[in-house]
């Protein structure tokens, strides 16, 4: 099995970063006539929808969770299921497929690796207080959104300077460049605009060079035995089949921390066995390069 550590990169948790105090003052974003403040942004009982006509209506449970311990799912992963690099998007996956990911979470199947992050001790919290029914819910509601291109990957062996954010990169307000190296650093494009959660957040995913074309040399050929394409399980376009998810455009972040979650055991469940065995060649570099090439995709 080829193992090369955990890529600390895509376990980003920095908990010395300061964030200013929430206020109650009203902030407005472009395309919007909504006005939410940063208590409200803050909230995990509470999802901003800063485009209700974008969507149809949210369940309770997306909305606004259930006190003590569900927390709302569209305050994390947004109301459209857009998500972040620092969690999973959710628009358009299989009804069936977030019903089973809901329940290897609750029992114990899918696992998170990493430090210990407050994003991943209250996601697995509200998992094990939710109900089937809730669960349902809200794999129906996120399976019907349609999923956004909101990702542009770049490959790069120069970056802008980043730092950051706790759970995520960001550019760094003193400027300046840093070498990328072996690694995806994937930056929202305006801070306040993803933190404040509007779903429309877009986002630039550095890369290193010559990803894009090893990433589809392994993608479409498995790269002479490395791996198996993958469009022989998530469909030709990587847009999923029956229950199988899709892949195509959602963030590289998140696509090497679950490939490295197959590799290492951190997803057991039944049905993942055939990736498993699909991963275990890969290198970091090789997860690199297919997060890269099926991240910038359309969706």
């Amino acid at each position: 099995m080829a193992q090369n550590g955990l890529p600390a990169w895509a376990f980003l948790w920095d908990p010395t970063v300061k964030v200013p105090p929430a206020d109650d003052k009203p902030n407005q974003l472009a395309g919007s006539s909504a006005a939410f403040s940063w208590k409200q942004a803050r909230d995990l009982f509470f999802a901003p929808d800063w485009h209700p006509d974008d969507h149809p209506a949210m369940p309770e449970i997306v909305a606004n969770g259930r006190k003590p311990d569900v927390r709302a799912c569209g305050s994390c992963h947004r109301v459209e299921g857009t998500g972040g690099p620092e969690n999973a998007s959710l628009a358009g996956l299989p009804e069936s497929y977030l019903v089973q990911q809901l329940a290897d979470f609750k029992s114990g199947a899918r696992k998170m690796s990493g430090p210990e992050r407050p994003a991943t001790q209250l996601m697995m919290a509200s998992v094990k207080a939710m109900t089937d029914a809730e669960a349902r819910a809200a794999a129906a509601y996120f399976s019907a959104q349609k999923p956004k291109q909101i990702i542009k990957v770049v490959e790069s062996e120069s970056i802008p300077k980043t730092g950051p954010s706790r759970l995520f990169y960001v550019k760094s307000p003193e400027g300046g460049s840093e070498i990328l190296g072996p690694r995806i650093v994937e930056v929202p494009d305006d801070v306040d605009q993803f933190e404040l959660r509007d779903s429309r957040a877009s986002f630039t995913a550095y890369v290193p060079v010559g990803s894009l074309a090893r990433g589809e040399t392994l993608a479409k050929t498995g790269g002479s035995g490395i791996t198996v394409a993958c469009g022989s399980c998530h469909g030709p376009e990587l847009k999923g089949v029956g229950d199988i998810p899709p892949i195509a455009g959602r963030s590289p972040t998140y696509i090497v921390r679950q490939l490295h979650e197959f590799q290492s055991g951190g997803r057991v469940a039944s049905a993942s066995s055939l990736m498993q065995q699909t991963v275990e060649k890969l290198s970091q570099n090789d997860m690199i390069a297919l997060a890269a090439y099926v991240a910038s995709l359309s969706p």
